[in-house]
């Protein structure tokens, strides 16, 4: 058994907090108690730091600080996106467009208008995981009131046309969300640039805590209020404002706006050299995603024969990455992002996707890649292949 951490290389996943962050928020949990929203003295403070937070999010974004609203993650900004445009224009249209590859966190909350009597377009994706911007628009329809594209995939990393399908949309009048919680900080998001009415940011994918997100409204965008209740965040998403780790947030986007483009550079090196590494040493490996248009830290690999989940067993001590596929009983459930590129079932099932960030070392990938090599050597060699209990 190893006496040191193993590697982490699911930084898709989430992130450790930087430092900075940390010491950004610090005041603000251990003195600095106050309610923003108070009109005394204990409230000063904290209402300035909220303020200079929304305004960092905003200069990464490109936007506004007044169309920066504070949630309590990505899951929640993609929900009130979507549901809070359908409620807001239902009267006006009640048909939704999405694609195959999307996050959870916006196919279910589609998949429950659609229960409501909305009407969904699911538009599927090539054998990289991209959607072709003509073939998304070739499915609206008069009553299409909105499109949900993500900007890049948290599986494989392929990045989307958001920006030309938001320009077809627009044509028809037709508002457009996007998830950016994987590409913000790894590749530049500007809201302009994108096109896009609404776009949802996931702290921890910042390096930033758990907890908190942003959801971007372009001004004069309709939309439904997430909750009601005292008014705060103009009056878009009641609550009393987590000031810690909006705080946080608030100094992660500065920290990401500063570092790009030299940390996407420096990522990019890291997974080429891990796939390069991989590549040479094993047979019947496959790189999956857009070899040009995907994002600098995301290598997704899959091992033919073998499965996911005894890969990621095997090196568990000693490599962190998540798997494309999972064991449930006597079968192999390959993920919907997998079964939408088509691949087949025996290079998916063994599909691996190993994600590096800022403090990711040469040294770290040299290890894996020796690590991975090792295990896979020893399954296919042990033939424990797919379907072997």
């Amino acid at each position: 058994m190893t006496s040191t951490l193993p590697i982490y290389l699911d930084y898709n996943g989430t992130t450790p907090h930087d430092p900075a962050v940390i010491g950004a928020m610090r005041p603000f949990i251990e003195t600095e108690f106050g309610n923003p929203s108070s009109s005394h003295w204990y409230g000063i403070a904290p209402k300035q730091a909220v303020n200079r937070a929304r305004g960092q999010v905003a200069d990464l974004l490109g936007c506004r600080p007044a169309e920066v609203v504070f949630t309590s993650g990505g899951t929640e900004s993609n929900n009130h996106a979507i549901a809070g445009v359908a409620r807001a224009l239902r009267d006006r249209g009640r048909h939704i467009v999405t694609t195959a590859v999307e996050h959870p966190a916006v196919l279910e909350v589609c998949r429950d208008l659609e229960s409501r009597g909305f009407s969904l377009t699911v538009v599927p994706v090539d054998g990289r995981g991209r959607v072709d911007a003509t073939r998304v628009a070739a499915v609206f329809r008069p009553d299409t009131i909105l499109v949900s594209v993500m900007h890049a995939n948290n599986e494989v990393g392929t990045v989307q046309p958001v920006a030309e399908i938001a320009a077809l949309a627009h044509q028809r009048g037709i508002l457009v969300h996007t998830d950016a919680a994987q590409s913000i900080g790894k590749i530049p998001v500007n809201v302009d640039d994108l096109g896009v009415d609404l776009l949802s940011l996931a702290g921890h994918k910042l390096y930033a805590p758990k907890g908190i997100g942003v959801l971007y409204i372009r001004e004069k965008t309709p939309i439904a209020r997430f909750c009601h209740g005292a008014g705060q965040e103009g009056g878009r998403r009641a609550g009393t404002e987590n000031v810690p780790w909006i705080v946080g947030l608030g100094e992660a986007c500065a920290i990401a706006a500063r570092m790009l483009p030299e940390a996407a550079e420096r990522m990019r090196r890291l997974r080429d050299r891990l796939r390069n590494k991989l590549g040479a040493r094993l047979v019947d490996v496959q790189v999956n995603g857009d070899p040009t248009e995907g994002l600098p830290n995301t290598l997704s690999v899959s091992f033919r024969g073998l499965e996911a989940n005894r890969i990621l067993e095997e090196i568990g001590l000693e490599v962190a990455a998540s798997a494309g596929a999972a064991c449930h009983a006597d079968t192999v459930e390959v993920s919907h992002v997998l079964v939408a590129m088509g691949l087949d079932p025996a290079w998916a099932k063994g599909t691996v996707r190993f994600s590096v960030g800022r403090p990711t070392t040469e040294d770290e990938i040299d290890r894996a890649a020796e690590v991975v090599c090792a295990a896979v050597r020893r399954l296919a060699g042990a033939g424990w292949g797919i379907g072997r209990d």
